[in-house]
């Protein structure tokens, strides 16, 4: 477990994209239960160790995860992410670039629960909701595409969603129409910023997750974006 950022009150960590951030059918150990793992012996602590999820990342998704170590850090938490006060940003790589290099994509999403997937739709259309983002190519190889996001709303699978629907699917992922699967079981979306003021200290934090070190064209990608 990567450990981005720590204080009294919140902890960040970098998922990779074999890890789940709360318990599912699966029964592999969550992310939540790493972290409390790591608190109780950090701090000695005994008893029950609270980590409160603040938000969440699918399971092939690599990135910065803020999990919250008191009840009022978790409270603030989940009422700035309902105010949308909380910028996170994302990076993707796709085959395909999007016909136009930086665009505002908005789309309207219906979730089928059967499949776990999400169609985007023009209009609005039965209990739809609506999807908002922002992308703009940062980085292009010889046959991949490297794009920044920038997430107004946070819908079920929503960057993955709309960015297949305009055409170019995130590589890796099968569900939403890329060709052939990654290597190591993930999608090519990493979480890769996250910009808030403190629940409790109200400084600012920004915590951004190296991209995963253990993928060629990953690194490739970010030595491109930093020249």
């Amino acid at each position: 477990m990567t450990i981005l950022y720590e204080d009294n009150h919140i902890i960040a960590v970098n998922k990779t994209c074999n890890e789940i951030v709360q318990g599912d059918k699966t029964g592999d150990e969550p992310l939540a239960e790493t972290v409390k793992k790591y608190l109780k012996e950090k701090y000695a602590k005994p008893g029950n160790v609270f980590c409160g999820v603040t938000h969440r990342l699918d399971r092939p998704v690599s990135g910065v995860v803020v999990f919250a170590k008191t009840g009022k850090a978790l409270e603030r938490f989940n009422e700035m992410l309902r105010n949308r006060e909380i910028k996170k940003n994302y990076w993707a790589i796709v085959k395909n670039p999007p016909k136009e290099p930086e665009k505002r994509l908005e789309h309207y999403l219906v979730r089928n629960e059967k499949q776990n997937k999400s169609y985007a739709y023009e209009q609005p259309k039965g209990d739809a909701k609506k999807a908002i983002l922002s992308y703009k190519t940062i980085a292009q190889s010889d046959n991949y595409t490297l794009l920044e996001i920038d997430l107004e709303t946070g819908r079920h699978h929503q960057i993955r969603c709309q960015l297949a629907h305009i055409g170019s699917p995130i590589k890796g992922d099968l569900k939403y129409g890329f060709d052939r699967s990654n290597k190591d079981g993930g999608i090519s979306l990493h979480a890769r910023k996250i910009e808030f003021i403190h629940p409790i200290s109200k400084k600012e934090v920004c915590i951004i997750a190296p991209v995963p070190e253990n993928d060629n064209l990953w690194k490739a990608m970010e030595s491109m974006v930093s020249k």
